[in-house]
């Protein structure tokens, strides 16, 4: 051991208490804006942005703290959507195969919104093990490449799949109600997906930051010397490819019922593209950064729709200027100035 790794080890102890005291400082402060925000901005416009937030979040603990690209990272979002908008509105499952004509179908009524959206988690990270089970046998593009192929035939799947009503989507999902309180109500049904946002932030950090979260860092870093300390990548790479794959779920079961609807735009390849670019913008492997990204984005998509198609450019603009100008992201930049002013 070098006589600068004692050194190294004291620094990296003296500055994690910093590091917990400035992420409670920001998260409290990120918390009382979007305690606030509703009253001041559309409620349902905060209730997308959130849900989109906590799926960057999800696909950020992937390739920001694993080193994984998932090009296929929709399918978990847009599969939960379809399964908590069915069983909140008609309450039956059936997976009848498209060519086949055969599958299992069980009816049972409509589900309350947090069963439904536990059953879309469920889904989604059923889905996620098998997927991950395939793509983890490979590296890099091909990681990729496997991810949105097997994409591509759950979108096929909910094209043609009964309960999902093909390119009509699922509308007009109730919302339910939740102790009593009718989440039908906009500002009701805004702090039910905040609660839900923050839930899955802090476990998102959590996971960061326990010694599975160390493995993962370590993994990404270097994968054959993390092989060579006993570590099973494989496992580690799975067992984190299935919590990404369920908290998108999470946050698609979550929109499908804020926003009433579930269709094949959550679903399809554009979306895990979409991800993609929240994250980069607002900053690869930081924990507040896919929350900035995403409320860019669809801060973007939002007002900037009256100039149509001119938005996808728009966004590659936006997408061109942050590789070039702010290669660590918004907060990742953010970061640094802040941590050379100290």
């Amino acid at each position: 051991m070098s006589a600068a790794a004692p050194a190294a080890a004291a620094q990296a102890a003296i500055a994690a208490p910093d590091a917990a005291r400035d992420f409670r400082i920001a998260f409290a402060i990120m918390t009382a804006l979007l305690i606030a925000a509703p009253f001041v901005v559309y409620p349902v416009f905060l209730m997308q942005a959130l849900c989109f937030a906590l799926f960057a979040c999800a696909f950020n603990l992937l390739i920001g703290y694993v080193g994984l690209l998932s090009f296929g990272h929709a399918m978990f979002m847009g599969f939960a959507g379809y399964i908590a908008a069915h069983l909140a509105k008609v309450g039956s499952i059936d997976f009848t195969l498209p060519l086949i004509g055969v599958g299992p179908h069980w009816r049972f009524g409509p589900l309350p919104p947090l069963v439904a959206i536990a059953a879309g988690v469920v889904c989604s990270a059923l889905l996620g093990l098998l997927v991950g089970a395939l793509a983890i046998r490979r590296q890099g593009i091909y990681f990729a490449m496997i991810t949105l192929a097997l994409a591509q035939m759950v979108y096929f799947f909910c094209l043609q799949a009964p309960f999902t009503h093909g390119e009509d989507g699922i509308q007009s999902v109730p919302r339910g109600k939740l102790l009593g309180i009718d989440l039908s109500v906009d500002l009701s049904m805004y702090f039910f997906v905040l609660a839900i946002f923050l839930t899955g932030f802090l476990l998102i950090y959590r996971i960061i930051h326990s010694p599975f979260g160390e493995v993962l860092k370590a993994i990404r870093e270097n994968e054959a010397r993390a092989v060579s300390l006993g570590y099973s990548v494989d496992r580690y790479k799975l067992a984190a490819f299935v919590l990404s794959a369920a908290l998108s779920g999470l946050a698609g079961a979550t929109k499908s019922l804020a926003m009433q609807n579930a269709s094949l735009t959550d679903v399809h390849w554009s979306m895990s593209g979409e991800v993609v670019l929240m994250t980069l913008i607002g900053g690869l492997g930081t924990i507040f950064g896919p929350v900035v990204g995403a409320f860019v984005i669809i801060a973007m998509l939002q007002y900037l729709s009256p100039f149509g198609q001119w938005v996808t450019i728009m966004q590659g603009v936006i997408f061109v200027v942050c590789v070039l100008a702010f290669r660590r992201g918004v907060i990742g930049e953010l970061a640094a100035v802040w941590r050379k002013s100290l």
